[in-house]
């Protein structure tokens, strides 16, 4: 059954470089020329009418931000730290705040997103030394069952905290409304903000489960937008969800897959196309795909050392040397691109 569309956002993120767990950039160059093309093509083939811009570097994010409020596009403003402590995050969060303001006083239409699942990428909250070690131990079986069956965690004691001192300073520095980006195995006090913003990625785990998640965010009273949804690009990767990625042995001297995995963008697309109609269903207000492009997760005809299975980008990143999409774009539409663009413009 179609449902008529009730979301106000219709959206995709869009990295400008984050820092990874090997300490590279997803997005090493920014080429203002080559932004303006992507942002116009999210708008204009995709049919989006907003984009989460994120990234480490924020005057990348600023500029990228600046691209698509000028073609009219709603901004959810996403500056994001990876891997450091509270302190420098805290003042990172309040930098962003004021270069948000200075966007926001000029054009309007952005919204402030402080931080994104700051429990994975900021140390203090989950136990681990480093953001392998607290991804390693959020998701394992355990940590899992807890989550699901609702029992208490110590650490949203300390995220919420860190969150209630933060938001009171960058209330301060910004006007617009302000979200944070939450992993849902986080609590988070939702008073605080202007709009509840989940990263949702439906799995085999909690695909019995998902819909009643949804549900019990929207009952909560305030707009909720989903800020990340997607699928990888193999068989089998909408029953991972969130982990789909984790399928690159990326300490090889070549990276390459680990294991045998066969590609599949038709699951990629269905995936995209099955939560959209869950979120029209479900009036939720905002719906962001992860992701645009992931530019250091390679096409290879060879499929051992196809990166791109593992990616969430819809599209697909090629070396330079062949021709891409469009001149000086070094990626090609994948069939998600596709039916998400026709998705968007028939509703």
């Amino acid at each position: 059954m179609q449902w008529h569309l009730v979301m106000n956002y219709k959206g995709i993120n869009y990295d400008t470089g984050t820092r990874t767990l090997t300490g590279s950039l997803t997005r090493e160059k920014f080429e203002e020329e080559r932004i303006v093309k992507e942002i116009g093509i999210i708008k204009n083939e995709l049919h989006c009418n907003a984009v989460r811009i994120s990234g480490t570097d924020i005057e990348r994010v600023v500029k990228a931000a600046e691209i698509a409020l000028a073609q009219q596009l709603t901004v959810l403003f996403s500056p994001s730290l990876q891997f450091e402590n509270q302190e420098d995050t805290f003042k990172y969060i309040l930098q962003s705040a004021e270069a948000a303001e200075t966007l926001r006083s000029r054009y309007g239409n952005l919204i402030l997103v402080v931080g994104c699942e700051l429990t994975l990428f900021t140390s203090g909250f989950i136990k681990g030394d480093t953001g392998e070690d607290r991804i390693k131990n959020m998701f394992g079986p355990y940590s899992l069952v807890k989550n699901i069956l609702g029992i208490k965690r110590t650490y949203n004691k300390r995220l919420d905290s860190f969150l209630l001192e933060t938001i009171e300073e960058v209330r301060k520095r910004f006007n617009g409304q302000v979200t944070y980006a939450s992993g849902t195995w986080e609590k988070v006090n939702w008073n605080l903000f202007d709009l509840i913003s989940i990263d949702h990625y439906r799995a085999s785990y909690n695909k019995a489960i998902y819909v009643k998640d949804l549900q019990s965010y929207k009952n909560l009273g305030k707009p909720l937008c989903i800020t990340e949804f997607g699928c990888c690009t193999y068989k089998g990767a909408d029953d991972k969800g969130a982990m789909g990625w984790a399928i690159v042995d990326w300490k090889k001297d070549k990276p390459e897959l680990k294991g045998s995995y066969v590609r599949d963008e038709d699951t990629q697309a269905a995936y995209l196309l099955e939560l959209l109609d869950v979120f029209e269903k479900e009036k939720v207000f905002g719906a962001f795909v992860f992701t645009f492009l992931f530019e250091n997760y390679i096409y290879d005809d060879d499929a051992k050392y196809d990166l791109d299975m593992a990616s969430y980008g819809i599209v697909k990143a090629i070396p330079y040397i062949k021709s891409g999409y469009s001149e000086n774009l070094p990626w090609i539409p994948k069939k998600a691109f596709y039916a998400l663009g026709e998705y968007f413009r028939k509703n």
